[in-house]
């Protein structure tokens, strides 16, 4: 009787761990397009918002606008992009850089910027072809020519060089998580100044910027991942314009007219935000500056700061919950 007993114990014990198997749900996380990352229509843009470019860095790196999502090195933080110049008579390559260790980067993107000889400016936006594909560019057509165009044909113009390191960056920097990617789109979508336009295109158009880059180049991830270069991850297409193109035919929820984001009117101004709107009747209005920011005491500063700031909430830079005026405090 008692083996009975236990055998029908035993079983019971079985059956029930079987069913609460199959009813458990298990969560794999899977790893995203490395291009979804960084969207280059908003690095468009804040360049032509930009002062100069020390202010450019800032913005592509100011954890309240959170413009790239890239962790190429994978330590679940956001990497530092620094901002390194080359120039030649009338062309300046702008090369963008992730910082993954001590002297240890990779391109992720470069902007060229030419003068023509009737002093028409010519700007692409360039993405890295181990990140993007070959040939994905795109030219900006700015509402008001960049103040920094202003400067960089001056007698006295100094090339820029950004001085920051690993664990070395300016006082307004902090880490943060990468964002899901739909929650990154949603928000780089609310930097990018739609009075611009930025237009696709497959053909660079400066050789002097394409012999300039050959002197800077980085590609320590590149070389270290060979595996995760776009051609490999996305064998059907050649470039992140045709993967936006495929997603979109295949109904996808992300298109190319910047991640399905709706256009906003805006007003350009030279203050810090990137967009202005000038609409008062819509209730998300677009209007915050750098003052908004609690964190931004000495934002302008450029000492050094180490790793200790790691532990600051960047959530703390997000916008206080709204509440009913008849709720209680």
């Amino acid at each position: 009787m008692k083996t009975k007993i236990l055998f029908l114990s035993i079983a019971t014990l079985f059956f029930v761990n079987t069913i609460y198997s199959q009813n458990r749900t298990t969560v794999i996380a899977s790893s995203s397009e490395i291009s979804d990352n960084l969207d280059l229509k908003a690095v468009a843009s804040i360049f032509g918002d930009s002062k100069n470019l020390e202010d450019f860095e800032y913005r592509l790196n100011n954890p309240k606008y959170k413009i790239s999502n890239l962790d190429l090195n994978d330590d679940r933080q956001v990497d530092y992009l620094r901002v390194i110049e080359s120039v030649e008579g009338n062309t300046h390559l702008i090369v963008i850089q992730a910082i993954l260790e001590r002297d240890i980067f990779q391109d992720v993107a470069t902007i060229e910027v030419e003068k023509d000889r009737y002093n028409r400016m010519q700007v692409q936006v360039v993405g890295n072809v181990y990140m993007y594909g070959n040939n994905y560019i795109y030219e900006p057509v700015y509402d008001h020519s960049p103040i920094l165009f202003t400067y960089f044909w001056a007698p006295n113009y100094r090339v820029y060089h950004s001085r920051w390191n690993w664990r070395y960056y300016p006082r307004f920097y902090y880490y943060w998580r990468p964002f899901p990617i739909y929650r990154y789109h949603r928000n780089v979508g609310l930097w990018i100044n739609y009075n611009n336009h930025y237009n696709y295109v497959n053909v660079r158009r400066s050789a002097v910027a394409t012999n300039l880059y050959r002197n800077v180049r980085a590609n320590s991830y590149e070389i270290r991942n060979p595996e995760r270069s776009f051609v490999r991850r996305n064998n059907s297409v050649s470039n992140r314009y045709e993967l936006d193109r495929n997603r979109t035919s295949n109904g996808s929820n992300r298109s190319e007219n910047n991640n399905a984001i709706t256009p906003r009117s805006n007003t350009r101004t030279d203050i810090e935000t990137p967009r202005q709107n000038n609409q008062s009747a819509k209730p998300r209005q677009n209007t915050r500056t750098e003052s908004d920011t609690p964190r931004r005491n000495q934002s302008d500063s450029n000492a050094p700061r180490g790793r200790e700031n790691n532990e600051k909430n960047p959530r703390s830079t997000s916008p206080r919950e709204e509440r009913s005026p008849n709720s209680r405090r």
